[in-house]
């Protein structure tokens, strides 16, 4: 019988002021990757977990939490590491300036197999020059300061994560969007390494309901940011939920907000930064995926109350925009009286 592959060696940096939840819940999943291997399944635990900082002294996060590093990043043998995890957090912009830690990046991007950021943490990478000429993503609210500071970076806005198993480059270095993308990245990591029903597992032990796929939006439609110099821009917004099974169009939504065509479309490329028709199909797809959750609806109905129309089209925002169909979705929320099985799967 073979002997079991070692650990790998999973590490995330700490720094002062980083974000608590960019370290402990991607750890967590690793953890709990441990825990289902050894308890559900009787097998070696796959990983190992490692903190690293400039000292070996306790980090004070930004939520005023102190984490204790197992050692410090210069005595810690890179070459055994197999990923390494860059946190983000208020304190990301003074590390901009710590040579110590951009030069430990450098050095470590050629020996460790995988090489990753949660959140702002893509900011370090990227000022490390890490990310020029790669795709990337960061939370939402660093995206401008990436991209005008690192023009020479592939900023991905509208994605949890980059990382890629099957490419050479985005399953190298990699990044992840806020916060919570740390997880789902996380998560992604787990399943090129032992498998989907690994992955499942852990998220069911985690009580997720859903692996969210890398390319999900980071944010939610119904939470866009109200417009602040576009009044009625935002009473469009309130006015457009109710209206989801009617006519749409650019016209129709001009004439709605009283302005011309191309005025809106600039508004809304302005103030949130996608376009009339991407934000529209983001809010039917989520409106959408709500009455499937609630179980209260087939899938053709839910079509029709939310403007897609065939069931088939609203498969296929299903599939763009969350990585799995109608069915499997209400599937995973209790399931729903389902009228067409064979075009919604």
């Amino acid at each position: 019988m073979p002997a079991a592959a070692p650990p790998r060696t999973i590490a995330c940096l700490l720094y002062a002021d980083c974000m608590s939840l960019d370290v402990t819940g991607p750890m967590q999943v690793f953890a709990t990757a441990n825990d289902v291997a050894q308890h559900g399944h009787r097998r070696r635990a796959p990983y190992r977990l490692q903190l690293l900082a400039e000292t070996p002294a306790p980090v004070a996060t930004s939520a005023g939490i102190r984490l204790m590093p197992d050692e410090a990043w210069s005595a810690s043998a890179l070459d055994t590491v197999d990923t390494l995890l860059v946190p983000g957090g208020d304190g990301v912009i003074a590390q901009r300036d710590n040579m110590a830690l951009l030069d430990l990046l450098r050095r470590a991007e050629p020996l460790v197999r995988r090489l990753g950021s949660v959140c702002s943490g893509a900011l370090l990478l990227a000022e490390a020059g890490l990310l020029d000429g790669r795709r990337a993503t960061s939370h939402w609210s660093r995206l401008d300061q990436l991209r005008e500071r690192h023009p020479d970076v592939q900023v991905e806005p509208d994605c949890l994560h980059t990382f890629d198993p099957g490419s050479a480059q985005d399953g190298h270095v990699f990044t992840s969007a806020g916060v919570t993308a740390g997880i789902d990245l996380a998560l992604a990591l787990v399943e090129a390494d032992l498998g989907r029903p690994m992955a499942l597992a852990v998220a069911r032990q985690l009580v997720m309901f859903l692996r969210r796929p890398g390319g999900q939006a980071q944010f939610s439609a119904l939470l866009a940011p109200e417009p602040r110099r576009t009044p009625r821009l935002a009473a469009l917004l309130d006015w457009l939920p109710g209206q989801l099974g009617a006519d749409l169009s650019l016209e129709r939504l001009a004439a709605q907000a009283c302005l011309p065509p191309r005025t809106l479309t600039r508004a809304f490329q302005k103030e949130l930064g996608t376009s009339p028709a991407r934000y529209i199909e983001r809010l039917r797809v989520e409106t959408a995926s709500a009455l499937m959750a609630q179980g209260q609806a087939s899938v053709a109905t839910v079509a029709r109350l939310c403007g897609f129309g065939h069931p088939e089209n609203l498969r296929r925002s299903f599939h763009k925009h969350y990585g799995v169909g109608p069915q499997a979705w209400a599937e995973r929320f209790g399931g729903v009286a389902v009228d067409t099985v064979q075009s919604s799967t």
